[in-house]
Protein backbone atom coordinates (compact mmCIF):
# COMPACT_ATOMS: atom_id res chain seq x y z
CA UNK A 1 0.00 0.00 0.00
CA UNK A 2 2.88 2.47 0.98
CA UNK A 3 4.16 2.07 -2.54
CA UNK A 4 1.28 2.89 -4.29
CA UNK A 5 0.24 5.85 -1.94
CA UNK A 6 4.25 6.76 -3.05
CA UNK A 7 3.24 6.78 -6.63
CA UNK A 8 0.40 8.82 -5.92
CA UNK A 9 2.05 11.27 -4.10
CA UNK A 10 4.67 11.82 -6.81
CA UNK A 11 1.57 12.12 -9.55
CA UNK A 12 0.01 14.84 -7.22
CA UNK A 13 3.39 17.10 -7.01
CA UNK A 14 3.93 16.43 -10.93
CA UNK A 15 0.38 17.65 -11.25
CA UNK A 16 0.62 20.51 -9.09
CA UNK A 17 3.83 21.51 -11.23
CA UNK A 18 1.92 21.19 -14.62
CA UNK A 19 -1.24 23.34 -13.77
CA UNK A 20 0.92 26.16 -12.29
CA UNK A 21 2.74 25.89 -16.32
CA UNK A 22 2.13 29.08 -18.26
CA UNK A 23 1.89 26.98 -21.77
CA UNK A 24 -0.57 24.22 -20.21
CA UNK A 25 -2.69 26.98 -18.91
CA UNK A 26 -2.87 28.28 -22.15
CA UNK A 27 -4.90 24.98 -23.65
CA UNK A 28 -8.12 25.54 -21.04
CA UNK A 29 -9.73 22.32 -21.93
CA UNK A 30 -5.76 20.01 -21.07
CA UNK A 31 -5.57 22.81 -17.86
CA UNK A 32 -9.55 21.67 -16.55
CA UNK A 33 -8.11 17.91 -17.03
CA UNK A 34 -5.46 18.41 -14.64
CA UNK A 35 -6.76 20.64 -12.15
CA UNK A 36 -9.61 17.65 -11.88
CA UNK A 37 -6.92 15.10 -11.50
CA UNK A 38 -5.22 17.42 -9.10
CA UNK A 39 -8.11 17.78 -7.01
CA UNK A 40 -9.01 13.60 -7.12
CA UNK A 41 -5.90 13.39 -5.66
CA UNK A 42 -5.36 16.02 -2.48
CA UNK A 43 -7.55 13.95 -0.02
CA UNK A 44 -5.28 10.70 -0.41
CA UNK A 45 -1.90 12.59 -0.58
CA UNK A 46 -3.11 15.06 2.55
CA UNK A 47 -3.86 11.46 4.56
CA UNK A 48 -0.91 9.86 3.36
CA UNK A 49 1.61 12.88 4.42
CA UNK A 50 -0.28 13.04 7.67
CA UNK A 51 0.55 8.93 8.07
CA UNK A 52 4.17 9.62 6.82
CA UNK A 53 4.47 12.29 9.54
CA UNK A 54 3.13 10.01 12.37
CA UNK A 55 5.61 7.76 11.57
CA UNK A 56 8.36 9.84 11.85
CA UNK A 57 7.28 11.26 14.92
CA UNK A 58 6.75 7.56 16.34
CA UNK A 59 10.54 6.29 15.34
CA UNK A 60 11.81 9.61 16.84
CA UNK A 61 9.65 8.89 19.95
CA UNK A 62 10.94 4.74 20.40
CA UNK A 63 14.51 6.10 19.85
CA UNK A 64 14.26 8.16 22.74
CA UNK A 65 12.80 5.43 24.75
CA UNK A 66 16.24 3.55 24.30
CA UNK A 67 17.41 6.90 26.11
CA UNK A 68 17.67 7.13 29.83
CA UNK A 69 14.73 9.77 30.93
CA UNK A 70 13.60 11.11 33.54
CA UNK A 71 10.30 9.53 35.19
CA UNK A 72 7.90 12.74 34.28
CA UNK A 73 9.74 12.52 30.51
CA UNK A 74 9.49 8.64 29.83
CA UNK A 75 6.27 9.44 31.21
CA UNK A 76 5.21 11.94 28.45
CA UNK A 77 7.03 10.52 25.96
CA UNK A 78 5.16 6.50 26.18
CA UNK A 79 2.02 8.68 25.96
CA UNK A 80 2.92 10.00 22.78
CA UNK A 81 3.61 6.81 21.54
CA UNK A 82 0.45 5.64 22.50
CA UNK A 83 -1.19 8.52 21.57
CA UNK A 84 0.66 7.91 17.78
CA UNK A 85 -0.08 4.37 17.36
CA UNK A 86 -3.58 4.78 17.74
CA UNK A 87 -3.53 7.77 14.63
CA UNK A 88 -1.07 5.95 12.50
CA UNK A 89 -4.02 2.80 12.85
CA UNK A 90 -6.51 5.51 11.94
CA UNK A 91 -4.79 7.09 9.42
CA UNK A 92 -3.80 3.43 7.36
CA UNK A 93 -7.96 2.28 8.44
CA UNK A 94 -8.61 5.87 6.23
CA UNK A 95 -5.97 5.43 3.38
CA UNK A 96 -7.59 2.12 2.33
CA UNK A 97 -10.67 3.39 2.37
CA UNK A 98 -9.66 6.46 0.38
CA UNK A 99 -8.07 3.23 -2.34
CA UNK A 100 -10.84 1.55 -3.01
CA UNK A 101 -12.29 1.35 -6.38
CA UNK A 102 -14.40 4.80 -7.08
CA UNK A 103 -17.73 4.94 -8.64
CA UNK A 104 -17.64 6.92 -11.86
CA UNK A 105 -20.70 8.14 -11.05
CA UNK A 106 -20.26 9.94 -7.58
CA UNK A 107 -19.07 13.07 -8.72
CA UNK A 108 -22.32 13.32 -10.69
CA UNK A 109 -25.57 15.64 -9.89
CA UNK A 110 -28.62 13.69 -9.21
CA UNK A 111 -32.12 12.59 -10.88
CA UNK A 112 -34.58 11.66 -8.10
CA UNK A 113 -37.93 10.25 -8.65
CA UNK A 114 -40.25 9.41 -6.33
CA UNK A 115 -43.76 7.87 -6.91
CA UNK A 116 -46.69 7.04 -4.44
CA UNK A 117 -47.01 3.07 -4.37
CA UNK A 118 -49.53 1.05 -2.27
CA UNK A 119 -51.76 3.44 -0.32
CA UNK A 120 -53.58 5.63 -2.65
CA UNK A 121 -53.80 9.33 -0.86
CA UNK A 122 -51.96 8.81 1.54
CA UNK A 123 -48.50 7.04 -0.04
CA UNK A 124 -49.02 10.11 -2.42
CA UNK A 125 -48.70 12.31 0.42
CA UNK A 126 -45.97 10.31 2.28
CA UNK A 127 -43.88 10.41 -1.59
CA UNK A 128 -44.58 14.70 -0.94
CA UNK A 129 -42.99 14.08 2.49
CA UNK A 130 -40.52 12.89 1.25
CA UNK A 131 -39.48 14.91 -1.65
CA UNK A 132 -39.74 17.84 0.77
CA UNK A 133 -37.35 15.88 2.95
CA UNK A 134 -34.45 15.71 0.01
CA UNK A 135 -34.89 19.21 -0.55
CA UNK A 136 -34.53 20.21 3.16
CA UNK A 137 -31.15 17.80 3.00
CA UNK A 138 -30.24 19.42 -0.38
CA UNK A 139 -30.69 22.93 1.06
CA UNK A 140 -28.39 21.91 3.97
CA UNK A 141 -25.85 21.04 1.92
CA UNK A 142 -25.97 23.48 -0.28
CA UNK A 143 -27.07 22.02 -3.08
CA UNK A 144 -29.20 23.87 -5.55
CA UNK A 145 -32.85 21.35 -6.33
CA UNK A 146 -35.21 21.51 -10.02
CA UNK A 147 -37.94 20.01 -10.38
CA UNK A 148 -38.36 18.39 -13.53
CA UNK A 149 -41.93 16.50 -13.47
CA UNK A 150 -44.20 16.93 -10.90
CA UNK A 151 -47.82 15.22 -10.63
CA UNK A 152 -49.56 16.71 -7.79
CA UNK A 153 -52.54 15.67 -6.34
CA UNK A 154 -55.36 17.37 -4.68
CA UNK A 155 -54.70 16.90 -1.10
CA UNK A 156 -50.85 18.36 -1.47
CA UNK A 157 -49.24 14.90 -2.34
CA UNK A 158 -47.23 13.28 -5.52
CA UNK A 159 -48.41 10.74 -7.56
CA UNK A 160 -45.27 10.88 -8.71
CA UNK A 161 -42.39 13.62 -8.92
CA UNK A 162 -39.30 13.78 -10.71
CA UNK A 163 -36.19 16.30 -9.65
CA UNK A 164 -32.58 17.61 -10.13
CA UNK A 165 -30.58 17.96 -7.25
CA UNK A 166 -26.94 19.52 -8.33
CA UNK A 167 -24.12 19.66 -6.09
CA UNK A 168 -20.37 18.00 -5.01
CA UNK A 169 -20.79 14.56 -4.17
CA UNK A 170 -24.44 14.59 -4.43
CA UNK A 171 -25.05 11.17 -5.73
CA UNK A 172 -22.25 9.50 -3.77
CA UNK A 173 -23.95 10.65 -1.07
CA UNK A 174 -27.83 9.83 -2.26
CA UNK A 175 -27.43 6.72 -4.11
CA UNK A 176 -28.54 4.32 -1.06
CA UNK A 177 -31.73 6.40 -0.91
CA UNK A 178 -33.12 4.20 -4.09
CA UNK A 179 -35.77 1.60 -2.51
CA UNK A 180 -39.11 0.88 -1.39
CA UNK A 181 -40.11 3.38 1.50
CA UNK A 182 -43.17 2.59 3.73
CA UNK A 183 -44.90 4.74 6.36
CA UNK A 184 -46.62 3.94 9.87
CA UNK A 185 -49.37 7.05 10.57
CA UNK A 186 -52.76 7.68 11.17
CA UNK A 187 -53.75 9.62 8.06
CA UNK A 188 -55.15 12.96 7.53
CA UNK A 189 -58.62 11.50 6.25
CA UNK A 190 -59.14 8.65 8.93
CA UNK A 191 -61.56 9.69 11.30
CA UNK A 192 -60.99 6.33 13.56
CA UNK A 193 -57.64 7.03 14.62
CA UNK A 194 -56.70 3.80 12.94
CA UNK A 195 -52.46 3.34 12.03
CA UNK A 196 -52.41 2.75 7.89
CA UNK A 197 -49.45 1.50 6.52
CA UNK A 198 -48.57 3.05 2.61
CA UNK A 199 -45.24 3.17 0.90
CA UNK A 200 -43.66 5.24 -2.13
CA UNK A 201 -40.57 4.04 -4.34
CA UNK A 202 -36.98 6.27 -4.52
CA UNK A 203 -35.30 6.13 -7.62
CA UNK A 204 -31.83 7.82 -7.20
CA UNK A 205 -29.98 8.33 -10.87
CA UNK A 206 -27.01 9.99 -12.28
CA UNK A 207 -27.22 12.70 -14.28
CA UNK A 208 -25.53 11.65 -17.89
CA UNK A 209 -23.79 14.10 -19.33
CA UNK A 210 -23.86 14.22 -23.70
CA UNK A 211 -20.69 12.33 -23.50
CA UNK A 212 -22.35 9.66 -21.33
CA UNK A 213 -24.80 8.88 -23.56
CA UNK A 214 -25.46 9.59 -27.43
CA UNK A 215 -29.15 9.65 -28.07
CA UNK A 216 -29.75 9.70 -32.19
CA UNK A 217 -32.11 12.25 -32.97
CA UNK A 218 -34.07 9.80 -35.23
CA UNK A 219 -34.30 7.24 -31.74
CA UNK A 220 -36.27 9.43 -30.35
CA UNK A 221 -40.30 10.71 -31.23
CA UNK A 222 -41.10 14.27 -29.55
CA UNK A 223 -44.82 15.19 -28.78
CA UNK A 224 -46.38 18.54 -27.66
CA UNK A 225 -49.73 18.86 -25.50
CA UNK A 226 -51.37 21.29 -23.36
CA UNK A 227 -50.19 20.77 -20.06
CA UNK A 228 -52.31 20.41 -17.18
CA UNK A 229 -53.42 21.89 -14.18
CA UNK A 230 -52.42 25.37 -12.07
CA UNK A 231 -50.61 27.92 -14.57
CA UNK A 232 -52.68 30.29 -15.56
CA UNK A 233 -54.92 30.59 -19.24
CA UNK A 234 -52.36 29.45 -21.26
CA UNK A 235 -51.45 26.40 -19.73
CA UNK A 236 -54.50 24.79 -21.42
CA UNK A 237 -54.08 26.79 -24.54
CA UNK A 238 -50.38 27.12 -25.55
CA UNK A 239 -48.30 23.49 -26.65
CA UNK A 240 -45.49 23.89 -23.99
CA UNK A 241 -45.27 20.47 -22.72
CA UNK A 242 -43.25 17.91 -23.90
CA UNK A 243 -43.30 14.27 -24.37
CA UNK A 244 -40.41 12.14 -25.59
CA UNK A 245 -40.63 8.30 -26.42
CA UNK A 246 -37.00 6.51 -26.78
CA UNK A 247 -38.21 4.19 -29.63
CA UNK A 248 -35.24 1.73 -29.06
CA UNK A 249 -36.39 0.80 -25.36
CA UNK A 250 -39.79 2.19 -25.18
CA UNK A 251 -38.35 4.86 -22.36
CA UNK A 252 -41.05 7.94 -22.18
CA UNK A 253 -40.31 11.16 -20.43
CA UNK A 254 -42.68 13.94 -20.17
CA UNK A 255 -42.15 17.64 -18.69
CA UNK A 256 -44.44 20.21 -18.55
CA UNK A 257 -43.61 22.22 -15.41
CA UNK A 258 -42.06 25.44 -17.52
CA UNK A 259 -43.90 28.11 -19.53
CA UNK A 260 -41.17 27.60 -22.67
CA UNK A 261 -41.82 24.57 -24.46
CA UNK A 262 -37.72 24.92 -25.11
CA UNK A 263 -36.78 24.77 -21.28
CA UNK A 264 -39.59 21.34 -21.00
CA UNK A 265 -37.56 19.75 -23.91
CA UNK A 266 -34.42 20.03 -22.27
CA UNK A 267 -35.82 19.45 -19.01
CA UNK A 268 -37.31 15.73 -20.49
CA UNK A 269 -33.61 15.16 -22.43
CA UNK A 270 -31.89 15.64 -19.13
CA UNK A 271 -34.44 13.29 -16.95
CA UNK A 272 -33.85 10.68 -19.94
CA UNK A 273 -29.65 10.60 -20.86
CA UNK A 274 -30.48 9.90 -16.95
CA UNK A 275 -33.14 6.81 -17.27
CA UNK A 276 -30.92 5.61 -20.26
CA UNK A 277 -27.73 5.30 -18.75
CA UNK A 278 -29.11 4.03 -15.43
CA UNK A 279 -30.21 1.18 -17.74
CA UNK A 280 -26.96 0.82 -19.47
CA UNK A 281 -25.17 0.37 -16.18
CA UNK A 282 -27.40 -2.03 -14.85
CA UNK A 283 -27.10 -4.11 -18.52
CA UNK A 284 -23.48 -4.03 -18.31
CA UNK A 285 -23.39 -4.81 -14.71
CA UNK A 286 -26.11 -8.18 -15.03
CA UNK A 287 -23.58 -9.32 -17.67
CA UNK A 288 -20.60 -8.89 -15.12
CA UNK A 289 -22.30 -9.67 -11.94
CA UNK A 290 -25.15 -11.58 -12.71
CA UNK A 291 -28.57 -10.22 -12.15
CA UNK A 292 -28.73 -6.38 -10.46
CA UNK A 293 -31.34 -6.27 -7.75
CA UNK A 294 -34.33 -4.12 -8.30
CA UNK A 295 -33.80 -1.07 -7.58
CA UNK A 296 -37.11 -0.11 -6.14
CA UNK A 297 -39.35 -3.46 -6.63
CA UNK A 298 -43.03 -3.11 -7.22
CA UNK A 299 -43.70 -0.34 -4.56
CA UNK A 300 -45.73 -2.78 -2.32
CA UNK A 301 -45.64 -2.43 1.42
CA UNK A 302 -43.86 -6.01 2.14
CA UNK A 303 -40.60 -4.72 0.28
CA UNK A 304 -39.08 -2.03 1.89
CA UNK A 305 -35.46 -0.79 2.81
CA UNK A 306 -37.14 2.01 5.47
CA UNK A 307 -40.20 2.53 7.63
CA UNK A 308 -41.03 5.33 8.93
CA UNK A 309 -43.26 4.51 12.26
CA UNK A 310 -44.96 8.17 13.26
CA UNK A 311 -46.89 7.03 16.43
CA UNK A 312 -43.10 6.42 18.29
CA UNK A 313 -41.36 8.53 16.65
CA UNK A 314 -39.40 6.21 15.05
CA UNK A 315 -36.99 5.97 11.90
CA UNK A 316 -35.81 2.43 11.21
CA UNK A 317 -33.35 1.37 8.19
CA UNK A 318 -33.71 -2.24 7.87
CA UNK A 319 -30.79 -3.16 5.35
CA UNK A 320 -28.49 -1.85 8.39
CA UNK A 321 -30.60 -2.75 11.23
CA UNK A 322 -30.28 1.05 12.53
CA UNK A 323 -33.08 2.55 14.63
CA UNK A 324 -33.43 6.09 15.24
CA UNK A 325 -36.51 7.91 17.74
CA UNK A 326 -36.18 11.37 16.31
CA UNK A 327 -38.32 11.02 13.13
CA UNK A 328 -39.67 14.89 12.90
CA UNK A 329 -36.02 15.95 12.71
CA UNK A 330 -35.06 12.85 9.69
CA UNK A 331 -38.19 14.39 7.90
CA UNK A 332 -37.23 18.29 8.14
CA UNK A 333 -33.68 16.66 6.47
CA UNK A 334 -31.41 16.01 9.04
CA UNK A 335 -29.98 12.71 7.08
CA UNK A 336 -26.46 12.50 8.12
CA UNK A 337 -26.82 10.17 10.72
CA UNK A 338 -28.52 7.67 8.38
CA UNK A 339 -26.52 8.81 5.58
CA UNK A 340 -22.84 8.58 7.30
CA UNK A 341 -24.07 4.90 8.85
CA UNK A 342 -25.56 3.68 5.09
CA UNK A 343 -21.83 4.68 3.50
CA UNK A 344 -19.14 3.67 6.25
CA UNK A 345 -21.52 0.00 5.85
CA UNK A 346 -20.71 0.19 2.04
CA UNK A 347 -17.34 1.00 2.65
CA UNK A 348 -16.63 -1.95 5.80
CA UNK A 349 -17.92 -4.52 2.79
CA UNK A 350 -16.13 -3.55 0.31
CA UNK A 351 -13.27 -3.36 2.51
CA UNK A 352 -13.80 -6.87 2.97
CA UNK A 353 -13.58 -7.74 -0.57
CA UNK A 354 -10.48 -6.24 -0.68
CA UNK A 355 -8.84 -7.85 2.13
CA UNK A 356 -10.33 -11.18 0.98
Amino acid sequence: MYDKLQVLEDRFEQLESQISDPEIMADRTKWQQLVKSHSDLTEVVAVFRQYKKAKEDLQENKLMLEDKLEPDFLEMVELEVEELTTKIEELEQQLKILLLPKDPNDDKNVIMEIRGGTGGDEAALFAGDLFRMYSRYAEKKGWRTEIMEANETDLGGFKEVTFVIEGKGAFSTLKFESGVHRVQRVPATESGGRIHTSAATVAVLPEAEDVDIDINPNDIRIDLFCASGPGGQCVNTTQSAVRITHIPTGTVVSCQDEKSQHKNKDKAMRVLRSRLLDKAQEEQQKAIAGVRKSMVGSGDRSERIRTYNFPQNRITDHRIGLTLHRLEYVLQGDLDELIDALITTDQAERLKTVEE
